[in-house]
Formats: structure tokens, sequence, C-alpha cells
């Protein structure tokens, strides 16, 4: 599995809510799809968490891609979505999906981890 590129981020919970207290749906409309919303919205205790995990994989897989948020991007452009086992896959859309074609980015490799406080990712992109 020849790696292409490797992106974590570290994202403080407290942010993620005063962003959704702050901008509310504007918010969530910008940076998560319908899918992430939904699956977040099922645990309301660890909404903000489950979000945090989900825009630090985001700014994760922008470092794969080595462009950082910019230009044509848009955040919904990297979607996190679980398989049947819970196991966390990124589908990419849009610009994102067009540079990670161009770089030969076939398959992602992603872990989230998220507390009451922070939550992190850290993505592989690979042949």
């Amino acid at each position: 599995m020849p790696i292409i590129g490797h992106g974590i981020d570290l994202v403080e919970t407290a942010r993620i809510g005063r962003l959704l207290e702050n901008h509310g749906p504007a918010f969530l409309q910008r940076c998560f799809t319908a899918r992430e919303q939904e699956y977040c919205a099922k645990n309301p205790k660890r909404y903000a968490e489950h979000l945090a995990g989900r825009f630090a994989a985001k700014e994760a897989v922008l470092k794969v891609l080595g462009t950082g948020w910019r230009g044509a991007i848009a955040w919904t452009d990297i979607e996190v979505i679980k398989d049947d086992s819970g196991q966390p896959h990124i589908e990419l859309a849009g610009e994102c999906a067009r540079i990670a074609a161009k770089l030969g980015i076939v398959r992602w490799h992603i872990s989230i981890s998220h507390i009451e406080t922070h939550a992190m990712a850290s993505a592989i992109g690979s042949y």
C-alpha cells in the first residue's frame, strides 16, 4: 500500500459547540452533509463530539490532499460515513474528488477518536 499522504487534525469540541450556537443551521449546512448531520443527531448528548470528529476528519483529508480549505473546495466535498460495523469511511465529491484522482488516491484509511473536550482524526490516502 504505497502512501501518497497522511494528515492528522485535533479539534476542541467546545469550538464546534460555539459554531453551532452562533451560526446554527448555516454552519451545519456549510460543513456537513445531510447523512453526517443525521448520524450525529442520533446521539444528542455527544452531538458536538461527533460533529467535531467529522470536522477533524475533513481537515485531515485536506492535509492529505495538500490543499487546505481554499478555492473551489467545499466542506461537503468530504463526507464521513460509517459502514455496518461502525468503521468510518471517506467519500469524496467535487473538487476534492478531482484532486484525489489527480494525485492517484484510490483508497482512504481514516481513524476518528473523540472525548467530551476534543476530537481527533487521522487520514491516509493511498494508491
